[in-house]
């Protein structure tokens, strides 16, 4: 899951965003910076239109519309970087970030949990417990007359 190169972004094994689909912008960026902080543009957002990308399937993309649905403003998602002073290590930030975004929402679901009884080892470790602290209760109390 590391970003690419110019070709792209390798997101999977399988799964690589084309640079053709990603649009950049940069602007200046509030944090450390020293006497360049006022004329670089080191803050770095990355653009990706997932909604009408050609490299997901049908079902990768619903997956990603329902995972990420609240981060994407009409099918595109936007990851900002700005916790670097140079602009190519923003770049490279927002690169992974996105890499890691989209690998996360197009993974497969895991397979359900089945449900399984408790072994009898464990219901008898458990009820022995229960007793144990019902004696030290009962060694508190008040000897009644």
């Amino acid at each position: 899951m590391s970003a690419s190169d110019d070709s792209g972004i390798r997101v999977t094994g399988s799964l690589v965003i084309p640079a053709s689909e990603l649009s950049w912008r940069f602007s200046r960026s509030s944090g450390p910076g020293g006497q360049g902080v006022n004329t670089t543009d080191s803050r770095v957002e990355l653009m990706w239109d997932a909604g009408a990308s050609t490299v997901l399937s049908r079902v990768q993309r619903e997956r990603l519309v329902e995972r990420l649905g609240n981060r994407l403003v009409d099918g595109v998602l936007t990851i900002a970087a700005s916790e670097h002073r140079h602009q190519l290590r923003n770049r490279e930030a927002a690169r992974e970030r996105l890499a890691a975004l989209v690998a996360d929402a197009v993974r497969a679901p895991a397979p359900p949990r089945r449900a399984t009884k408790p072994t009898r080892g464990s219901t008898e470790r458990r009820l022995r417990a229960k007793q144990r602290r019902t004696d030290i209760k009962r060694m508190r109390r008040r000897p009644t007359d």
